[in-house]
């Protein structure tokens, strides 16, 4: 039996029973009424589902973070071309039209009061063949903004024009093309940046919907399967993954979200792959393996997050680009292995057939030990889960000076 702290999180009923024990306890975690126990063995017996199946990071790839109460909005600001590129199309869009049609109305009030102080919106003025204005047919609002967007964008109808006779026409002139020129500049080069984003490249990689674990040359190892499907590849591809879990240290601190580093690779320390036929990635589950002490059952009565980095450098725009996915417990499948009739040979070239690339078989010879009771040679037979009047039961060792409050933050 393991010590593993990882506890059931994925069945589907939300209070537990148990039969006739003294101590039992209620404890409500994440507003979910658990019922425990602790057995004369100093454990606590466990089953149900103690929190809704949630994910970090989705299948597609999106993070499942919402940032609240962030009390300095202005950092955004700070760095306003990522959060430009960032934002969604809508409110760039907008942004950008904004940002415009401001400019032209801002210098279009310039323009009208250098008219106004010139006399230019006089009508007995703009009507004289002999007077000569700061600008030609400038004698209303609406003519004034008319060339403030004629200027700012180089149209040049010939309609409208600036004379020589105020200087205070000049300095807005200069002025309305240098800060044309920046708008141009910041607008198109976030609109570029957005477009070219690798972002939409990802969207042709993929990751199986399963990982597996199956028994390969004597070792427990968990296996992905991952695949480009564009003819165009990705250059110095790797591929990293993390364990999400629940831990609380010695001291009964709990963090939350605590990470463990997954080794992955074609083989345990070689984690950059060559990414133009589907791969397996595989980890060795080994001494150093966090599913090292977890056998078949441990795994189906654990809740954890195991997320899957791909990254790699766009041939056209080398520009890195990545790909995420995730597996929790019940998409990890003990005792399979991929279809490798996926790759076809053919009589020029090779096939790949993508309607098996999720495609497991089953391998009844697997066994359903941890890897470490592998290791110290234990029978399955000695490996059983404890079971109480007919119904099985997860064991979690608890330490007997365990107070009510650490059993609720282990949870």
């Amino acid at each position: 039996m393991t010590n593993n702290p990882l506890i059931n999180q994925n069945a589907m009923s939300r209070k537990i029973s148990f039969p006739d024990e003294p101590d039992t306890h209620i404890i409500d975690v994440n507003q979910l009424t658990v019922t425990s126990t602790r057995s004369s063995m100093g454990n606590i017996l466990i089953e149900g589902d103690l929190t809704k199946k949630r994910r970090l990071v989705a299948k597609d790839g999106k993070v499942n973070i919402q940032h609240t109460k962030l009390r300095q909005p202005e950092r955004y600001l700070a760095d306003i071309f990522t959060t430009l590129v960032d934002i969604k199309w809508r409110w760039n869009l907008l942004i950008f039209s904004l940002v415009y049609t401001g400019s032209w109305f801002a210098f279009s009030v310039a323009w009208w009061l250098i008219a106004l102080a010139h006399g230019d919106l006089v009508e007995s003025n703009y009507k004289d063949p002999d007077f000569v204005p700061c600008a030609y047919n400038v004698h209303s609002w609406w003519t004034a903004f008319l060339y403030s967007l004629e200027t700012q964008t180089t149209i040049g109808y010939g309609f409208r024009g600036m004379t020589d006779q105020c200087w205070p026409g000049f300095i807005v002139i200069i002025v309305q093309s240098v800060v044309s020129c920046m708008i141009d500049a910041a607008m198109i080069g976030c609109m570029f940046a957005k477009i070219a984003r690798p972002k939409k490249r990802a969207e042709t990689l993929m990751f199986s919907k399963n990982a597996v674990i199956t028994k390969r040359d004597g070792k427990l190892r968990l296996v992905m399967r991952i695949a480009d499907v564009r003819k165009t590849h990705i250059l110095s591809a790797q591929v990293q993954a993390k364990l999400i879990q629940r831990k609380t240290t010695e001291e009964g601190e709990v963090i939350p979200l605590h990470y463990d580093d997954v080794q992955v690779g074609i083989h345990q320390d070689v984690s950059h792959i060559f990414l133009v036929w589907p791969l397996e990635i595989e980890h060795i589950i080994d001494e150093h393996s966090p599913f090292y002490e977890m056998s078949k059952d441990d795994i189906e009565n654990s809740y954890f997050e195991l997320i899957v980095f791909l990254e790699g450098i766009v041939e056209q725009t080398g520009m890195t680009v990545q790909k995420r996915t995730s597996y929790l417990p019940d998409e990890i499948l003990w005792g399979h292995r991929f279809d490798h009739s996926i790759v076809q040979i053919g009589k020029n070239d090779y096939k790949i057939d993508f309607s098996k690339f999720n495609k497991t078989i089953e391998m009844p010879t697997t066994p359903k030990l941890s890897a470490k009771d592998l290791d110290d040679g234990v029978c399955e037979e000695e490996n059983k889960n404890t079971k109480v009047n007919g119904t099985r039961f997860t064991m979690v060792p608890i330490p007997e000076d365990e107070t009510l409050m650490k059993i609720e933050s282990t949870l």
